[in-house]
């Protein structure tokens, strides 16, 4: 017996947005919080599975802070992170290569296949797709504060160019490329390298027509402790007004700086989506009402 009047309207609803984003690339870029969790994990990829059966192309960019803290505190090698971004040591750069394309990566490219997805494994490093130089001394202000600080980020790679050829290839295969935060400098020196920086970069460089960045909440909100506070639309106007007064903080701070660096680069629209709750990801690609945040360039026009 039909548990609702229509049945199928969900599906008929789904049908338009499968149409409209066949052929289409989508960039995803998921935090090691949600990749830790075996019950979260699984969820998202069965729904990037989901994604790939339907013909979108799929690059995922995986971050692992949690887990590469865990192996600096392991290790007994010191962690400190300006404004949401990680101060990067020779000791802490050997543990991120061990973590970033190791453990986080086979994880994440295990659970892929389990659900039918021919997932490829690559880092910044590989086949020259992401090309660094070290990031020199900047000027940052820390959270809590109201006057600047020079940071010096350590073994952190400010990205140079972009050679997409790989991603391109693997997915006119038919493949789903995952991507470590690792980059490569032209004397051979490897950098770690944000994970949204790089995510907002590869979508730029091949055209994408989406990015998401799926989190530990439901999007930007308005307060940090209330999930009813979810801004569901912001443009980059409204964006900028938010960060003015004191709404983004800590590791939104980069999210953010990489959403505006993807849409000012051409890509159509940016997603804040929960990576906790259960389908959130298909929710926010095949229904009217979504699930998190989309940010636009621009007001969309009507009429």
């Amino acid at each position: 017996m039909p548990l609702s009047p229509n049945p199928y309207a969900a599906l008929k609803q789904a049908s338009q947005y499968v149409r409209l984003w066949r052929g289409k690339t989508f960039v995803v870029k998921v935090g090691g919080e949600i990749i830790a969790d075996p019950k979260l994990r699984k969820s998202l990829c069965e729904q990037l599975a989901l994604l790939w059966s339907f013909s979108i192309r799929v690059v995922l960019v995986h971050g692992g802070g949690p887990e590469l803290d865990a192996a600096c505190k392991a290790m007994q090698i010191p962690i400190k992170k300006v404004a949401g971004r990680r101060v990067t040591t020779p000791e802490v750069l050997d543990a991120a290569k061990m973590v970033f394309a190791g453990q986080v990566h086979m994880d994440l490219l295990a659970e892929l296949q389990a659900a039918g997805v021919p997932a490829v494994g690559l880092s910044g490093v590989d086949a020259g797709l992401i090309k660094a130089h070290k990031r020199l001394p900047v000027s940052v202000v820390p959270d809590g504060a109201t006057e600047p600080q020079l940071v010096d980020f350590g073994l952190v790679g400010d990205i140079d160019s972009v050679d997409p050829r790989v991603l391109t290839h693997l997915l006119e295969g038919g493949f789903v490329p995952v991507v470590a935060p690792l980059s490569g400098g032209t004397d051979g020196a490897i950098y770690n390298t944000n994970a949204d920086t790089i995510a907002a970069s590869l979508a730029s460089a091949l055209g994408a027509e989406k990015i998401f960045f799926l989190l530990a909440v439901p999007g930007l909100l308005q307060d940090i402790n209330k999930s009813s506070s979810l801004i569901p639309h912001a443009t980059l106007d409204e964006l900028a007004g938010l960060e003015a007064s004191g709404v983004v903080s800590g590791g939104m701070r980069p999210k953010l700086t990489a959403v505006k660096q993807a849409l000012r680069a051409g890509v159509s629209s940016a997603h804040l989506v929960s990576g906790l709750a259960p389908d959130a990801l298909l929710a926010e690609v095949f229904t009217n009402e979504g699930s998190g945040t989309m940010i636009i360039p621009t007001p969309a026009v009507v009429g």
